[in-house]
């Protein structure tokens, strides 16, 4: 029978719902200042921009549940993709909602601090040692920093901690029918991780390990008894030909333009007679790069010698070396450069579609094929593979995209310039035939028609789910990325001396800014905390070689179980990136050193509980803990300006903040 009344009992910890209280404040006040485009938020406010427009790509940076996440954000904030992420320090428009671009990866970065609250009572340390790892990640101002802009490392951090959490949970608690469910949190938080940036690979493989040695343990315990992915490039590519030939129509997407694609276009409109600045063009038609898909992105490969726009039979391919014409399909004008200064780089050549308007200036409008990723040099041009640079005849000048946006004449597209100066090995210069098709259609009107119907063909070929994420995976993992020196870029080794910073943002005309720099306070007691666990752990280990067990086997196997975890997780996280040969900045030091914000507390509580037998030696630890945490705050305190941005603060005051020579910090004299 129902007994009345219902009563439900619940317990609160005011403690977590404080810390995690703090955490919000610190990571969403004010989150919209500033107004302004963020270091890589000029990076990744264009894959958001894609999102919303629902363009398809794909991102050479990795994988796009980051990108996706902070997509929904935008999405929340009616965000049209309508803003150029072209740099830092480009003011938002009022449009915009600044606040809910960021606002999912600083509420991630935020419930970071309660997790390790929790994290640390799995690990069965107490509630204080619980609240010292909190606060040194509440007062970390490089935490506060990554949070508070659309960036991922909140993201992936936080998918780490929940997995890790989730897995302990589900190992701390056999008798709970519930642990499962914990199990799959935590194996649904991996992926995620892995799914925010590949390097959430290193704590999955962190966790994989800390569940063999439990697997291994439990071994010895005799006690224990179809979908389909659709849309993509592939379905607008399947079925093209392979070889470019004289008379097949193309379009040609710039190797430059990297995260947005952009392609050689072409319309009805001239370039002003005069510029804005005086200067004056040949008046001939625009020739721009376009990042959207659209009919008068194509182009008809002419051989120079013939008047055919077509595919002959046999087709005749276009090799390395060759001399072409490019003509607009759309209005037949020749693709042509010359000696006229580019609208907006003047020291570049223009590019038009050449117009004879018989004032003497006449056409130049051959171009050189030069494949510049091929193996031979009779190689043909290839749709997709090959990476063409196009060297005018006339000038030697070659084709390339100099990204500059052109003003309202040019319907904001992109400048597309001749550039005089041939660097042989920059791939900027690249274009690519992304999609192709052999020409039919001699007559104008009729090719008007035929480039305006779809290009993919169908064919009867099946591609399963599993064969298309893979598909995607690969490409994805194989992209070719263009290596290149960063001025903020770092090796791992200044990581833990902390010798690096990153200036993120630099108001146009006072000296508020903000920089990546960590708690110098928090920052050196995670490492004084790594090398005393490791001294300690060799103590340990030699003492109990010769049958000395300082410690009860359970208090053993939670030291144990704390280096694994924390030890192990800054390991993982940071030994790879000594290993890589790519350009490396701060941020990436973050997810390590969360592990070792946990290991601090619970090591002093270790060392309290387990090392010290004196009270006057306990009490000495206790006001030298104390001691420690005023001066993380103090030095949390020091930096706000520089990770908040406000208050501005004097060129002295800047210099006073510079404590290692190596810091970057910009100040304006006055």
């Amino acid at each position: 029978m129902l007994q009345l009344p219902l009563v439900v009992t619940t317990q609160v910890d005011l403690v977590l719902v404080l810390v995690s209280l703090l955490a919000f404040w610190t990571r969403l006040s004010r989150l919209s200042s500033p107004n302004a485009v963020v270091f890589d938020e000029v990076y990744y406010g264009q894959f958001v921009s894609l999102y919303m427009k629902r363009v398809f790509f794909i991102d050479d940076s990795g994988p796009p549940l980051g990108h996706m996440i902070m997509a929904l954000g935008a999405y929340l904030g009616e965000f049209d993709g309508n803003f150029v992420w072209n740099r830092i320090g480009a003011e938002y428009p009022s449009s915009v909602s600044v606040w809910s671009l960021r606002l999912l990866p600083a509420v991630c970065g935020a419930l970071c601090v309660p997790l390790v609250y929790l994290l640390t009572l799995e690990l069965k340390f107490c509630h204080l040692s619980a609240l010292g790892a909190s606060a040194l990640l509440l007062l970390e101002n490089s935490l506060i920093v990554q949070s508070r802009f659309m960036l991922l490392e909140s993201l992936l951090i936080f998918f780490v901690l929940v997995a890790l959490l989730s897995y302990l949970k589900f190992h701390n608690h056999p008798n709970s029918w519930f642990r499962y469910c914990w199990l799959l949190l935590s194996g649904a938080s991996c992926a995620a991780a892995v799914g925010v940036k590949y390097m959430g690979v290193f704590s999955y493989l962190l966790l994989v390990g800390v569940a063999s040695l439990h697997t291994w343990n439990l071994i010895g315990d005799r006690t224990v008894s179809h979908a389909s992915l659709e849309g993509g490039l592939s379905r607008i590519t399947q079925g093209q030909p392979l070889d470019v030939s004289y008379g097949s129509q193309v379009t040609l997407r710039s190797s430059a333009s990297q995260p947005i694609p952009c392609w050689l276009h072409s319309h009805k409109a001239n370039y002003p007679i005069r510029y804005e600045n005086g200067r004056g063009s040949s008046h001939q038609q625009q020739v721009t790069c376009y990042p959207f898909k659209d009919v008068n992105n194509w182009w008809i490969i002419k051989d120079a010698g013939r008047q055919e726009l077509v595919v002959s039979s046999p087709p005749r391919p276009v090799r390395h070396g060759d001399v072409i014409q490019l003509v607009h399909g759309m209005t037949s004008r020749f693709l042509n450069s010359h000696d006229v200064a580019a609208p907006m780089s003047p020291h570049s050549q223009e590019v038009s579609g050449y117009i004879d308007f018989n004032v003497s200036m006449a056409a130049q409008n051959l171009w050189r094929v030069d494949i510049s990723n091929r193996e031979a040099e009779s190689e043909s041009w290839k749709t997709i593979m090959s990476e063409v640079r196009l060297v005018h005849v006339n000038t030697s000048a070659v084709l390339k995209l100099s990204g500059v946006s052109l003003p309202d004449w040019g319907f904001r597209q992109l400048e597309v310039v001749a550039e005089k100066l041939f660097k042989a090995h920059s791939s900027s210069l690249g274009w690519t035939v992304e999609e192709h098709r052999y020409g039919t259609s001699q007559e104008q009107k009729e090719r008007e028609a035929e480039l305006h119907s779809p290009t993919h063909i169908d064919v009867d070929r099946k591609m399963s789910f599993w064969a298309k994420f893979l598909e995607l995976q690969w490409k994805m993992l194989t992209v070719k990325q263009e290596d290149s020196e960063h001025k903020y870029s770092s090796s791992p080794l200044e990581w833990i001396t902390m010798e690096t910073n990153i200036a993120y943002w630099l108001h146009s005309s006072t000296n508020a800014q903000i920089h990546l720099i960590g708690n110098p306070v928090s920052w050196g007691v995670a490492h004084l905390s790594l090398l005393a666990y490791q001294l300690l752990a060799a103590v340990y280990l030699l003492r109990r070689r010769r049958g000395l067990k300082d410690l009860p086997d359970g208090v053993w196997a939670q030291f144990v179980c704390l280096g694994c975890v924390c030890v192990g997780g800054w390991l993982v996280n940071f030994v790879p990136f000594l290993l890589m040969e790519k350009t490396l900045f701060l941020y990436h030091y973050l997810p390590a050193l969360c592990y070792l914000h946990l290991l601090s507390p619970a090591l002093l509580e270790h060392t309290h509980t387990h090392l010290l037998s004196r009270s006057t030696h306990r009490h000495a630890l206790g006001v030298c803990v104390c001691v420690g945490l005023v001066c993380v705050f103090l030095s949390y305190r020091t930096f706000c300006p520089l990770t908040y941005g406000t208050p501005e603060l004097s060129a002295s005051q800047l210099q006073a903040l510079k404590w290692r020579d190596s810091w970057d910090i910009l100040y304006r004299r006055r």
